[in-house]
């Protein structure tokens, strides 16, 4: 299950080599919880995360509610929050793919977090996946406007693996979407 320390091991800025990682926020990761909600969502619907992701109208407090209840049960799903020092930071999350040991992932943290907590939420979460779940590979993707997040996938140690041209439409226009992938032997050598 979800339960036991996994999420207890915190990672410093030396583990992964200072000159990828300094400035590293370090933390930690826990499964999300209901009282964690409110909160996510309100970092969910903040523009500067809001506007990134495929679905860009505000989530409802009904919806998110829903949302996370079909997620619970969904034994393919895992929902973590990423704290530091005690206070949410981020969120992150994998989707199993049902054959295999490969897993979509999604995050974003907090517009207020402090400069490198994303590299610690990512840290941790590579750790997470390929560890704890023993995954294979883990799949990103990111809107072709969205350079942060691709670069961030990118410091991450991911392969750029495709361009999916005009995949995504916003409403008004066609977006390019980025598509990445990880494999643990890859993150094992820059471990």
């Amino acid at each position: 299950g979800r339960a036991g320390g996994w999420w207890r091991r915190q990672t410093g800025c030396g583990d992964h080599g200072d000159d990828v990682m300094s400035g590293v926020i370090a933390g930690n990761l826990r499964p999300l919880t209901e009282p964690d909600l409110a909160l996510v969502r309100g970092w969910r619907n903040h523009e500067s995360v809001r506007r990134f992701m495929y679905t860009q109208h505000e989530i409802a407090e009904q919806e998110h509610r829903d949302w996370f209840a079909r997620c619970e049960q969904d034994p393919l799903r895992h929902l973590l929050v990423y704290e530091c020092d005690e206070q949410p930071r981020g969120f992150v999350h994998f989707t199993m793919q049902t054959a295999g040991k490969v897993a979509d992932w999604g995050f974003y943290i907090a517009p207020e977090a402090p400069r490198g907590t994303g590299t610690g939420l990512g840290r941790q979460a590579l750790e997470f996946g390929f560890q704890r779940l023993a995954l294979h590979k883990i799949c990103g993707q990111a809107l072709g406007f969205n350079q942060r997040s691709i670069d961030f996938h990118r410091k991450m140690g991911f392969c750029q693996e495709g361009v999916l041209r005009d995949q995504h439409f916003d409403g008004q226009q066609f977006h390019d979407v980025i598509c990445f992938g990880l494999l643990d032997s890859e993150w094992q050598v820059r471990g």
